[in-house]
């Protein structure tokens, strides 16, 4: 390489404060996404499934979404390596972006009309491409853009941002009244429409040719591995993110058999269990909304982050306490409340956290893919580890321990972090 890190102006630690409208851009683009992820998997696919065979239905909505949660393994740091490596003249992150939106919103206005299932399972799969190659590239334009003492404030709008579409997402799966083919045209539009204002306002430096490396298959393929002896904070972080999401999808999974079973909400309350779902997840994601700006400003004020990332993971692991030893709607409402509170912090300080234990500037996307695979991974693991304990070891009581003492594995291996405060 001819250019080295401090010479190229794209691979530079930066250091003046991003712009209001910059950080509107970003936090827009996660709006966009998580709604085009989320409307569709909470009720779209399924109400698809259900009319290609209603006796099939579950079987459909598993290969439908578990092939596409393989993709999403894949193209994440796949996308976050191109991305790295680009050398457009928009910059190495906006082409990626806007790509990855065309082909997600492309994919779910074709996915209406899908006329099989194995279209559905296809195009479902072109979605999670898209939509995971312009999240790579959108999470890694903050640590190319945001200097470290405005990282805890960005990556907690970001966080914001993917919360409220998630609720956007459940808006229009619930707004078109069973017709999924017109969901999933208004997901592909606010997908689309998320990307506008930060194509227009990226700030998204060029990379150099002559800062780009030779190219060379293997070592393009060696590359996703990052050594743990050589980048242990790297690899310390990975495993607290990935211990702390395993927790979070093992109390989330079965909230609604939850409800109904050991909360009987249909009984004690007069509430549809499902109905006590959206409750809950909006009580929810209120709490990641506020949590998520206010924990990641705190830590840009304080300069530390190892101990709100510590304190916001045991919050987690007493969610999952409290839910475990007070089955009840109150309960129910109070676990939901400390859980939000808990995780919006974390998702904020969290990812400031990782973006100082980079190994290098050229590989940010790529390092970052990497780092998500401990978001998606849990959505596999999850539903293995919690299975035994609701049906063998003692259910949701078991269930809800377990998963607190999972995400507090995650609070103390941050303490082995020592290259971050």
């Amino acid at each position: 390489m001819s250019m080295s890190d401090t010479t190229a102006p794209a691979l530079a630690e930066p250091e003046h404060r991003v712009r209001p409208v910059w950080t509107a851009g970003v936090v827009l683009v996660n709006v966009g996404i998580n709604a085009a992820f989320f409307g569709p998997i909470q009720v779209l696919l399924g109400q698809q499934a259900a009319a290609f065979s209603e006796p099939d239905k579950e079987a459909i909505l598993a290969l439908v979404t578990g092939a596409g949660a393989a993709v999403s393994l894949v193209a994440n740091p796949l996308v976050g390596a191109f991305s790295d490596r680009t050398t457009a003249r928009r910059g190495r992150r906006v082409p990626w972006v806007i790509f990855g939106a065309i082909l997600g919103a492309a994919a779910l206005i074709a996915l209406a009309g899908a006329p099989n299932v194995a279209v559905m399972t296809l195009l479902w799969c072109l979605v999670q491409a898209g939509c995971n190659g312009a999240y790579a590239a959108i999470t890694a334009a903050i640590p190319d853009r945001v200097p470290v003492p405005q990282r805890g404030t960005v990556g907690g709008l970001a966080a914001m941002g993917q919360t409220v579409g998630i609720l956007a997402g459940a808006v229009i799966a619930a707004a078109v009244t069973g017709n999924f083919a017109a969901g999933y045209l208004v997901c592909a539009l606010a997908l689309l429409a998320g990307v506008v204002l930060y194509y227009f306002k990226n700030d998204d430096v060029p990379l150099p040719a002559q800062a780009q490396p030779p190219f060379s298959l293997a070592g393009f393929v060696r590359g996703f591995w990052i050594s743990p002896a050589r980048h242990p904070d790297f690899a310390w972080a990975w495993l607290t993110r990935l211990l702390v999401n395993i927790g979070n999808h093992m109390v989330t999974l079965y909230l609604l058999f939850f409800l109904n079973d050991a909360v009987r909400v249909r009984e004690t309350q007069g509430i549809e269990p499902e109905f006590g779902v959206l409750i809950l997840t909006g009580l929810y994601a209120v709490m990641v909304i506020a949590t998520s700006v206010v924990g990641g400003r705190l830590s840009d004020r304080l300069g530390r982050r190892k101990p709100l990332v510590i304190i916001s993971s045991a919050v987690i692991a007493a969610a999952s306490l409290i839910l475990a030893f007070a089955p009840t709607w109150p309960g129910a409402l109070i676990g939901a409340s400390v859980l939000g509170i808990g995780f919006g912090c974390y998702l904020a300080v969290d990812f400031a956290l990782i973006t100082q234990v980079l190994p290098t500037a050229l590989d940010r996307g790529k390092d970052l893919g990497v780092i998500n695979i401990a978001n998606s991974l849990p959505q596999v693991i999850a539903p293995l580890i919690a299975f035994p304990f609701v049906a063998l070891w003692g259910g949701y009581v078991s269930l809800y321990v377990a998963a607190a003492a999972i995400g507090l594995l995650g609070a103390v291996f941050v303490v082995k972090i020592k290259g971050v405060d």
